[in-house]
């Protein structure tokens, strides 16, 4: 059951009285700007926007839309979208914003709709770092939920796996704190299950003693795409864990944004993370600069506040479509495969097609289980396009080499909504469906990639 436009005005007047922060009609002013997320290529259309202001106005928000069965949607950010929200009540958590560090049990306490760069700005001023990503614009929560592939992965694991404690609204407008000694299904479940359980108002977790790295990247022309991609491969066979890299060909557009060197050409770009010397790290990457002729080299000790400068992601909102896959191995077929699909010459449209190195503490347990698989992958694949019903070439030629799975992160657009289920082992994703049954019944929050619920069946005699 949902709102229905004739009955979304009163709705929206009953809902204001319950809380601090707007509710939002299609109409009103400032209703588009809350819709507008970083990548655009999902077009929700909800009944409603609440724009909370609070972790209470969360709860009403919620119990609101229970006593109604009408599907809720969550947005902060808007990086990862999938399913458009198609009437319901949106929730809007971009304005809870606030970080607390404590630098004596390096831990942070983060609200829901907080950015990356604001937590990794908090810390900095402890010598203390988060397991951030790629972009610092990203929101933590979603960001986190998903697991939270970040740069230093191979040494200190997902993102997931340093959280402690989880302020959740689950469907029934009831606030927990979930822990791993408390609410401990829906602790490991939203830690890897993304948004399918509640609305987390905050989060808690781990930061590492990291003040400075040496980071960023070196650039090689397309044509020295094999030379390149076979050196990577066999270098990291044999990396420390404080060594996390990542390989990119690049086929950016021809715009003013983009370094000329970049522009309308085939770019291969390694990008580098290590938690040592700038000495030590010259060392390591010294095969890599012999590859190939350079084009451009950035690598250099960096403060973790300049840690956006490895992958230089875009900032600017830009809407794009992404897959991904993650690889149990990446031999030299699997290379000469890759090269094939999107090397030099390769009938490749993609923006971007990236192979991340795993293995260390992303191919190990935490010690408190959560529900990220893909401990297994060696590597993970993933494929950045402009929104186009080309099926994906790239990631499809490469599933001789891939686990079977996907990261569900680094999925975005509305072709993916029914990938969740390949995001997860069987039992992982067995197991998430029945707490989601308890916690979810009637899957109100279902605009994501969903998690169907489904109760446990009887048990035997």
């Amino acid at each position: 059951m949902t709102t229905g436009k004739s009955m979304a005005r009163p709705a929206a007047a009953e809902l204001s009285e319950r809380l601090h922060g707007r509710v939002l009609l299609p109409g009103d002013d400032d209703f588009a700007l809350e819709l507008d997320g970083f990548n655009p290529i999902t077009e929700h259309a909800p009944d409603l926007i609440a724009t909370v202001a609070g972790a209470a106005d969360v709860r009403e928000a919620v119990a609101f839309a229970a006593r109604r069965r009408w599907p809720v949607s969550v947005q902060a950010t808007g990086h990862g979208p999938s399913t458009a929200a198609d009437g319901g009540l949106l929730i809007s958590t971009r304005k809870l914003r606030g970080v607390h560090i404590d630098p004596v049990t390096r831990t942070a306490r983060v609200e829901g709709g907080t950015q990356w760069f604001e937590v990794i700005r908090a810390a900095a001023e402890y010598g203390l770092a988060p397991l951030s990503g790629s972009s610092p614009l990203t929101g933590v929560i979603g960001y986190t939920l998903g697991g939270g592939l970040g740069l230093m992965v191979r040494k200190y694991g997902y993102a997931a796996d340093l959280v402690t404690a989880l302020e959740i609204v689950t469907a029934d407008g009831q606030a927990h704190r979930a822990t791993a000694g408390h609410d401990t299904d829906l602790f490991w479940a939203v830690r890897g299950g993304k948004g399918n359980f509640g609305v987390v108002t905050a989060v808690e977790f781990e930061l590492v003693k990291v003040a400075r790295l040496y980071g960023g990247g070196l650039f090689f022309a397309g044509r020295s795409a094999a030379e390149v991609l076979h050196t990577w491969r066999e270098w990291t066979a044999s990396l420390p864990e404080e060594l996390t890299s990542s390989l990119a060909l690049l086929r950016l557009p021809d715009i003013e944004t983009i370094p000329p060197f970049l522009r309308g050409r085939l770019t291969v770009h390694i990008r580098i993370a290590y938690l040592g010397t700038a000495e030590e790290g010259d060392r390591l990457v010294a095969p890599l600069r012999a590859a190939a002729p350079l084009v451009a080299d950035t690598l250099a000790e960096i403060p973790y506040t300049r840690s956006a400068e490895i992958h230089n992601d875009p900032t600017e909102p830009i809407p794009y479509g992404e897959r991904s896959m993650m690889l149990r191995v990446l031999d030299g077929a699997a290379v000469d495969g890759l090269l094939g699909l999107a090397g030099p010459g390769a009938d490749c449209i993609d923006l971007v097609v990236e192979l991340r190195h795993l293995g260390g503490a992303a191919g190990r347990l935490p010690e408190v289980p959560n529900a990220v698989d893909h401990r297994d992958a060696a590597f993970a694949l993933t494929t950045l396009s402009f929104p186009d019903d080309r099926p994906p070439l790239v990631v499809d030629g490469m599933a001789p080499w891939g686990t079977g799975r996907c990261y569900l992160n680094f999925l975005s657009s509305p072709d993916t909504t029914d990938f969740a289920e390949r995001g997860y082992e069987p039992a992982t994703f067995a197991r998430l469906a029945e707490i989601k049954a308890r916690y979810d019944p009637h899957n109100l929050f279902r605009f994501n990639h969903n998690i169907v619920p489904r109760p446990a069946g009887p048990k035997g005699p």
